[in-house]
């Protein structure tokens, strides 16, 4: 019962946030890790690849804070750099890189459960070229996200509070 109501509240949240086209998305997904575990797994910059299959190397100059910039090296593609511009400590966090024509911006945010966590990441492309960017890299992203998300939540289940 408890998972059936896990997924039902994962479900509401997914909608109630994003609108769910290549352009604007979002996956929320329950686990049974506490907020600080996530929150760690989220903010160890140098170590997103292991659960971004996508990404060859992350990098951040200086501490995690809002201003605090750093790099994305992808698999395939170019490197780009990042600006985190929103920071609540523990809850949520912001951050953007510049595409052609606009920006990509990543929100990711958690929120405590009875049992754990309910964490969600929310990815917008913005700008004129905005629905070329969805076609391009926003259909992969989106068919991405909920694994990448299942690798967050079990590097934080395994590491714990």
């Amino acid at each position: 019962m408890k998972q059936i109501l896990l997924l039902a509240s994962a479900f509401v949240a997914i909608h109630a946030t994003a609108q769910q086209t290549n352009v604007h998305f979002s996956h929320t997904m329950p686990t049974s890790a506490p907020p600080e575990a996530i929150w760690r797994v989220w903010t160890d910059v140098p170590n997103w690849k292991q659960w971004d299959k996508g990404l060859r190397e992350a990098r951040l100059e200086g501490s995690f804070a809002a201003g605090a910039t750093g790099e994305l090296i992808p698999d395939k593609g170019p490197v780009s750099k990042f600006t985190i511009t929103h920071l609540v400590p523990g809850e949520s966090y912001t951050f953007q890189t510049k595409v052609p024509g606009g920006w990509l911006i990543i929100e990711r945010r958690l929120e405590r459960q009875q049992e754990g966590t309910q964490f969600t990441h929310e990815v917008q492309f913005t700008g004129p070229l905005k629905w070329l960017l969805g076609a391009l890299l926003g259909r992969r992203y989106r068919a991405m996200l909920p694994e990448v998300m299942g690798n967050i939540a079990a590097i934080a289940e395994q590491s714990g509070s």
